[in-house]
């Protein structure tokens, strides 16, 4: 009998194991995995930079020294792509060995050589242009790549994965219908073989959820909703009995963020529906305006933070959250922070959602009939936009956040189209802060109840900046280990909306703004050290990136219809080598609430959404006698209506595509009107 050493069986015994044993888990794209757990380097593969959402870039052959040397290195137009009144172009390319891949408010992507702009593939995606369930204009903030493939999400709530090389369509999902007044603009997030994505709708009492597919299939692996169940946690926070949770809003409007140490994926939570009215909703109807940490792989609940109970302010927590590394009192610490509309940045300890920096429940003033809360969250620290609205003629009541309100139009300021709306905010280790961009806006809201229809307009009331008020911005270093100011900039345009900047290792704060120029900063200090004209609206946060040695910075430069900016269909970028010049200066947007343009003597006519301009009357002025009877014909995609300013004492009701409505206008007097569902557009009648 052959006879074996005992340490010849053990090593057979091992080695059969081995063989039989399965292989480990290998991940589903090892190269772009690695790239999204790194500091951001040559390249920049998803929305944020990497998993973190920091925008930080570690390339610093731009710096604080040479910047002011920077010319356009090439700019190419996409075809005339998401360009009109309608659309916004917000989106962060993405760049990958040498290759640059950009989408347009229109869901189109385009693949670009990155050293010269010289177009590779297009996928022109045919989306319905007649999706009427489209809350704040048509945008698509950016993409994702992985396993060979592009992501993105459509307007018409469908993922879609394309061929990195050829643009061909792998595979398309469904995560809603647009009828149903679902949509997605937020750029998803790739990681580990999975696409995360969030969904639009708050305005359309949706039910909102963060959706995980196969990144390989698109097949949907799970879903989390924002809205509690029956039983489910945060279902007590809803009025027992009832169903207003499942058509209670709580979009996601950004791209979430992953720690793969700690295995979570983080997002922030957007308005309660119906927006203005909780008379309803008793209780802090959660997960609305809040931080969530989900386990990245199966969808169970970790943690939230809710940053407004009870929001009636359409105080979305709309920004992408950011996760940092710092040093608190001398104790390492995990971040997260997100810079909310209500112009505090909220900063937490990401391992459990407790605060970072002081946050201290504190009362503040109620309304019984909207259910208020009887506390909400501050901040400690600073606020980057005034708190506090102004007396107007013509207005009753004027107060400081969180004022209520009930059917008479009062005064708050940061509106709900201030402070930091969907803007990104970036942090720099090198210096300890935070980015934020901020809007600063007063808006006179008010609450008319509002019947749920299947995908209509679920709002409950509004809100709108008084005519003559400005509309301005600021742009503040928030020290995150403090939440205190370091420097702020005050800008003549508002910046909250859109745009949000990016840092680098070379010192520099780089960010676009409204009037088409963009900015490098010195990120410690502030100073202007670098403006160059794009000749559209800049608001689009800019990425860095690196090919063949040459460092480049690039822009998507085509407007912000919310912010009035100069549309178009640019994608610039810039380099020390860089040969280009500036373009000739677009229109500049606008800074005072109210109608513009020329007074239309006689006309009573009034088209909306005319001459490729979505969000619009036009003419906006007209001078007409009295007696004289006005039609109201929306001749744009999605629905509009024309309603008296204040106090709703006239209004054409919602106009479909193709419908027109009438109102005679007896006695003299000018009138202002509005669109209640998109406040930023104005009208005004004088009747002689």
């Amino acid at each position: 009998m052959l006879r074996l050493a005992w340490w010849t069986v053990s090593a057979l015994i091992v080695l059969g194991l081995l063989i039989i044993a399965p292989a480990p888990a290998r991940a589903a794209d090892a190269e772009i995995d690695a790239l999204l757990r790194g500091p951001v380097g040559k390249d920049w593969v998803t929305n944020g930079g990497n998993l973190t959402n920091n925008r930080y870039s570690t390339l610093k052959q731009i710096d604080t020294t040479n910047v002011g040397k920077l010319k356009g290195a090439w700019m190419t137009r996409l075809k005339g792509s998401g360009v009109g009144g309608k659309y916004s172009f917000e989106a962060s390319p993405l760049v990958k060995d040498g290759v640059m891949y950009v989408v347009t408010g229109n869901d189109d992507v385009f693949a670009l050589n990155a050293k010269t702009g010289a177009i590779i593939w297009e996928y022109w995606s045919g989306i319905d242009q007649a999706i009427s369930t489209v809350c704040c204009g048509w945008v698509n903030r950016g993409l994702a790549m992985g396993e060979g493939q592009i992501y993105l999400g459509q307007l018409d709530a469908n993922v879609v994965a394309l061929d990195m090389k050829t643009g061909k369509v792998a595979w398309k999902t469904p995560i809603e219908k647009w009828q149903n007044g679902y949509g997605i603009t937020s750029a998803p997030l790739y990681y580990d073989g999975m696409i995360y994505s969030g969904i639009t709708g708050g305005e359309f009492g949706v039910r909102g959820r963060l959706t995980a597919l196969n990144a390989k299939t698109g097949e949907i692996m799970w879903r989390w909703f924002t809205l509690p169940g029956p039983g489910e946690k945060g279902s007590e926070t809803w009025p027992p009995g009832t169903d207003h949770a499942m058509r209670g809003g709580a979009p996601i409007w950004n791209t979430p963020a992953l720690d793969p140490e700690l295995g979570l994926v983080y997002f922030a939570v957007g308005n309660c529906g119906p927006d203005y009215d909780g008379s309803m909703r008793a209780g802090d109807n959660l997960f609305c305006t809040s931080i969530v940490a989900l386990k990245a792989k199966t969808g169970e609940y970790a943690w939230h933070f809710q940053e407004v109970h009870h929001d009636i302010w359409d105080y979305d927590a709309a920004s992408p959250v950011v996760l940092f590394d710092t040093v608190i009192n001398g104790e390492p610490r995990k971040g997260i922070a997100e810079a909310g509309r209500t112009g505090w940045a909220y900063i937490l300890d990401r391992t459990n959602g407790k605060p970072l920096v002081g946050i201290e429940e504190k009362p503040v003033p109620q309304e019984p009939r909207q259910k208020t809360a009887a506390t909400q969250p501050i901040p400690v620290g600073d606020a980057t936009v005034p708190q506090c609205a102004e007396k107007i003629a013509g207005y009753d009541e004027a107060g400081c956040i969180y004022t209520p309100y009930w059917e008479s139009p009062v005064l708050v300021q940061p509106s709900g189209i201030g402070g930091t709306n969907w803007s990104p905010m970036p942090y720099s280790p090198d210096t300890g802060y935070l980015y934020v961009p901020g809007t600063v806006r007063t808006s006179a809201f008010v609450r008319n109840g509002t019947s749920y229809t299947n995908g209509q307009r679920y709002t409950g009331g509004g809100q709108a900046a008084p005519i003559g008020t400005t509309m301005t911005g600021t742009f503040t270093a928030i020290d995150a280990r403090t939440n205190k100011i370091a420097w702020q900039h005050k800008t003549p345009y508002r910046i909250g909306g859109g745009g949000g900047s990016t840092v680098t290792a070379g010192g520099l704060v780089l960010r676009g703004e409204p009037d088409g120029n963009f900015l490098a900063l010195d990120a410690k200090t502030g100073q202007e050290l670098f403006r160059f004209q794009t000749g559209f609206g800049a608001d689009a946060p800019p990425v860095v990136y690196e090919v063949d040695g040459e460092q480049f910075i690039a822009i998507a430069a085509g407007g912000n219809q919310m912010q009035g900016s100069a549309y178009g269909d640019a994608v610039w970028t810039f380099s020390l080598k860089g040969q280009l010049g500036p373009l000739w200066p677009p229109p500049a947007p606008q800074t005072i609430a109210g109608p513009i343009g020329p007074i239309a003597a006689g006309a009573d006519a009034i088209k909306i959404g005319a001459n490729n301009t979505e969000y619009s009357f036009s003419p906006a002025r007209t001078r007409i006698k009295s007696g004289t009877t006005v039609s109201f014909t929306n001749v744009g995609d999605i629905p509009h209506d024309a309603s008296a300013l204040q106090q709703n004492s006239w209004s054409t009701g919602a106009l479909a595509k193709g419908e027109t409505k009438t109102v005679k206008f007896d006695k003299p007097g000018i009138y202002y009107y509005i669109c209640t569902p998109h406040p930023w557009m104005y009208g005004q009648v004088i009747v002689e």
